[in-house]
């Protein structure tokens, strides 16, 4: 028979409630009792009772995380953000893949509502507001928190970067470094796409060169889609020679395009993406890039997840934004 909460109360001689708090890291606890308690619980192979538990304190601690796509190493590592912060405080998190489409994604928040999730955090394909995640959230009244992606008109808690600095920086940068016909491969119609987009715009307004309707394609977000639209940028004449590209991916497909027909990156086509994935220094051309620290997005959505979880008083609606850095290789810089 494995050991119970009472026989690591009694064993301690602490309280019942003392032991429940501290394996749950509850924060009345302090740190010494927190950690002898359990100790004593590993030492006397002590293994909780989730289906009881959850019916005394109402929570099952478990916190859903829904992504558009686990293959892009940038929601990668906002998984591992949010895992870092929620499971040394026995959080449990389920983790489901969208795969970028809007009805799939409704349907995992559904199954995860079902699951009774305390809190939800959502990278949402909706390309605007009360679209059907939202509303069964709502309905549901589940606490979430959205990270990377926010719906247009949608108040809600956010962490991720303004993507309009993205553009911004991204296409700035190619203009510092002498490029004069910049192109964009821009994104799909979510609120990344279009705020990369709007910066891109609004870059080339700041340095007074003109905006060519010709010189945006659209490349999704995949490489496929980054090297036919990258393709269809090098039947344009004159050739440009500078590429925001949405995200690293598209970076990876466009680079490939250009070096394909004996261009050189960056001597003839500069490029730059956004995201710093994991491999964007060991392409063939290290790829210039923006960070969006996306480790730390899932970290501080985390932690806004937990204050809506630990607060009987939900308050305002909080937006937290990180900054955006930029990232120099060579295929944006010769030296």
């Amino acid at each position: 028979m494995s050991a119970r909460m009472k026989d690591i109360a009694v064993d301690l001689g602490v309280s019942l409630m003392t032991v429940s708090k501290a394996l749950r890291s509850h924060k009345d606890i302090g740190e010494k009792t927190r950690a002898l308690v359990v100790q004593r619980a590993r030492e006397l192979g002590y293994r909780p009772n989730w289906i009881a538990r959850s019916l005394v304190t109402q929570r099952t601690d478990l916190v859903g995380l829904v992504v558009p796509d686990l293959m892009h190493s940038f929601f990668a590592e906002v998984v591992t953000g949010v895992a870092k912060r929620l499971e040394p405080l026995n959080y449990h998190v389920v983790i489901a893949n969208s795969n970028e489409d809007v009805v799939s994604e409704a349907r995992q928040v559904e199954l995860l509502v079902a699951r009774k999730c305390d809190g939800i955090i959502l990278a949402s394909a909706q390309p605007a507001a009360r679209g059907e995640s939202i509303r069964i959230l709502e309905e549901h009244k589940t606490p979430y928190v959205l990270v990377d992606r926010r719906p247009r008109g949608l108040e809600a808690h956010y962490v991720g970067v303004k993507n309009e600095e993205i553009g911004v920086l991204a296409t700035s940068h190619l203009i510092e470094r002498g490029c004069r016909r910049i192109a964009h491969i821009r994104g799909p119609e979510i609120p990344t796409g279009v705020g990369r987009l709007t910066g891109y715009r609004s870059a080339l307004n700041q340095h007074r060169m003109k905006f060519r309707p010709d010189y945006v394609v659209t490349g999704q977000h995949s490489d496929a889609a980054g090297y036919q639209a990258m393709r269809e940028l090098l039947r344009l004449r004159p050739l440009p020679d500078g590429v925001f590209c949405y995200n690293d991916p598209v970076a990876a497909g466009a680079m490939k395009a250009i070096l394909e027909v004996g261009l050189r990156v960056p001597g003839d086509i500069a490029v730059i993406g956004a995201g710093n994935v994991h491999y964007s220094d060991l392409l063939r051309v290290p790829l210039s890039t923006i960070d969006q620290s996306s480790s730390l997005i899932g970290e501080t959505a985390a932690e806004l997840l937990l204050e809506c979880l630990n607060s009987k008083n939900t308050g305002p609606f909080r937006s937290v934004f990180i900054e955006p850095r930029l990232i120099v290789r060579e295929s944006s810089f010769s030296g």
